[in-house]
């Protein structure tokens, strides 16, 4: 069973200075929601509710969201606005919340290393919260929970993206074994157009195999001489298999201004208005 999900929120944030100067890039709002929420609720949607977060300096606001505000309910008792904290005590009260703090920032290897305290010798989720993802039915975590669950391999979620934006992703190549589904053959971490495998991004979201932490230790500094996890899921496909799923929904890239904008408008239009109706 796979119970734990990990969320490295330890970045600064810098594409959205000054807000990010004393603000969690993470509890930026989409509309009403912080970023995060939205991934802590896809993780709870999958049956995973002991949530991990793995954290940095200033980001105590993220602990507290995820806690009773005693003031504020109090104040709010008894009136309309008492409703606007209906979704969040429901997270509350169906998750277990844990941290440890990634003391240097050393790239999402390090990250996920990091948390292996609080992960331990069992597989476990990895949502990145910047990509943000919706789907009608089966949430894109959920998607990847099921294919794990089934094979037993982990398994990381790709898309497709256009030849000018695979520097900003690592990219996959692989054997496509059901529709949909590839074994990964290599992966290459940012590469130049010239050189990528395939046109097959991997987005924020894996289900891991507790055995990636000792490839992890074992990993050295690569791109931007930070550590790696397509290097260490390479590493992992040459000794097992590694699966790679174009996953069913649609995702935002909520790491630069331009997708933030389009999330909020996409919540606002299909989420936010219709939930008021």
């Amino acid at each position: 069973m796979i119970k734990k999900c990990l969320f490295p929120v330890a970045g600064y944030g810098t594409r959205f200075l000054p807000a990010t100067k004393s603000m969690p890039k993470e509890m930026l709002p989409v509309v009403n929601k912080p970023l995060v929420q939205y991934g802590v609720e896809e993780a709870l949607a999958a049956g995973l509710n002991e949530i991990c977060f793995v954290t940095g300096r200033g980001k105590r606001s993220i602990h507290d969201h995820f806690d009773i505000s005693y003031e504020l309910e109090h104040q709010i008792a008894g009136t309309d606005k008492e409703d606007y904290l209906i979704e969040i005590r429901k997270v509350i009260n169906s998750g277990r919340f844990a941290s440890t703090r990634q003391l240097e920032m050393k790239g999402l290897g390090h990250a996920i290393l990091t948390g292996e305290l609080l992960v331990g010798n069992q597989p476990f989720g990895v949502i990145l919260a910047d990509d943000l993802c919706f789907n009608d039915d089966i949430g894109v975590m959920a998607q990847l929970v099921d294919i794990y669950r089934r094979t037993g391999s982990t398994v990381v979620a790709i898309q497709e993206v256009e030849e000018k934006d695979v520097s900003k992703f690592g990219i996959i190549a692989g054997v496509e074994e059901e529709p949909g589904l590839y074994r990964v053959t290599d992966m290459v971490e940012k590469p130049a157009p010239s050189e990528a495998p395939s046109n097959l991004a991997i987005i924020g979201r894996y289900v891991l195999s507790p055995f990636i932490f000792e490839v992890l230790r074992h990993t050295p500094p690569g791109k931007n001489g930070e550590v790696q996890l397509t290097d260490a899921l390479l590493t992992l496909a040459r000794t097992s298999k590694v699966l790679a799923y174009k996953f069913k929904g649609q995702r935002f890239d909520c790491g630069s201004v331009g997708g933030f904008v389009d999330a909020t408008n996409h919540v606002y239009q299909n989420i936010y208005l219709k939930g008021r109706k």
